[in-house]
């Protein structure tokens, strides 16, 4: 712990009870224990508790002269050199070749620069993320209320704060906790794990449900049941492609105020495209394989129909979700399961009655 970065040290200490995690903490240094604590004082996925305490810092009023001394008396290796003024509150930031290129006797606020990213130790992961991929900077200086840098967050933990988020974000779509891992306890994987089942089973009998209402028409022409999964499964994975895609925009801030209107659209239109695509190649095999121009020309309709829909809904739901302050990670994908299975066996058993005398 005392040998590797400080916030990687910090996680390590926040997997263990209060009562082990203390009793390792006295084992340390002082000065190692106290960044520890420092960096587990901060709310957890917060940029506070991501970050590096351990900065080198100079002051502007400092001579070019007296901080190489100092860099080259640091321990370990420096990567970025931060200006401060008399209250430590951050100024810029000082590029090495410019400081060894300094004159003795000038002074580190003639050859400062402004600091290119700055964040507040309350910044979210989710923040985080977006940040970095606006900016793709290697590291981000993190100061408090006041202005006064506290720490310093690299790409390491910036990356590996986006890959956090995308993991928790795929835990969620499937019905999965955050806090399950790999090699979880079974009873408690159970527990996090069977609520979501339970409400999937329900949307399940939904579509079933839909199914029934059409009991008559499926006794008429049994082919119709062999079709129905080709619909709902083809309407199923285009609809979840466009989840995937909206989601990452979500998380991400690319779609920000009316934009939304513009990426349902987007996504309805490339569902109907694609679903006329899938629809040619899925009429003609049921036309060989049927022998029914009839049947064909419902598959095809009904693909067409139902992937538009799909790739509405995949685009809709998390954003409708999003308004009404839930998580979109959370249930989305149930939601969107639901709509591609009901819509998807009511357009084609629906067009399939309608059109009986032609099968």
């Amino acid at each position: 712990l005392s040998t590797v970065p400080a916030p990687r040290a910090a996680a390590i200490l926040a997997w263990l009870s209060p009562e082990e995690r203390e009793r390792v903490l006295r084992l340390l240094s002082e000065g190692v224990a106290r960044e520890l604590r420092d960096l587990l004082a901060y709310p957890p996925n917060t940029a506070g508790a991501l970050m590096d305490p351990r900065v080198f810092t100079v002051r502007e009023t400092e001579t070019a002269t007296a901080a190489l001394e100092r860099l080259r008396d640091a321990p370990g290796e420096v990567r970025e050199i931060y200006a401060i003024d008399d209250e430590h509150r951050l100024v810029g930031v000082v590029p090495l070749h410019r400081l060894a290129l300094a004159s003795r006797e000038d002074r580190i606020a003639s050859i400062v620069d402004p600091a290119p990213g700055m964040i507040t130790s309350t910044v979210t992961r989710e923040e985080l993320v977006e940040y970095l991929a606006r900016t793709g900077l290697p590291s981000i200086a993190v100061v408090d209320t006041e202005g006064t840098l506290i720490g310093v967050l690299r790409h390491a933990a910036l990356v590996g704060a986006a890959e956090e988020e995308a993991l928790i974000d795929l835990q969620r779509m499937v019905g999965a906790s955050v806090d399950e891992r790999a090699l979880s306890p079974i009873g408690f994987a159970v527990k996090k794990r069977l609520p979501w089942l339970n409400i999937n089973l329900l949307t399940a009998f939904l579509a079933a449900a839909v199914v029934g209402l059409f009991e008559s028409t499926i006794a008429t022409v049994s082919a119709l049941a062999v079709m129905l999964p080709v619909v709902a499964g083809q309407s199923g994975n285009s609809g979840a492609q466009a989840l995937a895609v909206t989601m990452r925009g979500l998380a991400l801030r690319e779609v920000r105020g009316s934009q939304w209107r513009r990426l349902v659209f987007k996504e309805a239109m490339v569902g109907a495209i694609n679903g006329f695509a899938i629809a040619i190649v899925a009429g003609l095999g049921v036309l060989v394989w049927s022998r029914s121009v009839g049947l064909a020309v419902v598959m095809a309709i009904s693909m067409v129909l139902a992937m538009a829909t799909a790739n509405f809904a995949g685009a809709s739901i998390p954003i409708l979700l999003k308004r009404f302050g839930q998580d979109p990670a959370q249930s989305a994908s149930i939601f969107l399961t639901t709509v591609t299975d009901i819509v998807g066996f009511f357009v084609f058993l629906g067009l399939a009655t309608l059109a009986i005398q032609m099968l």
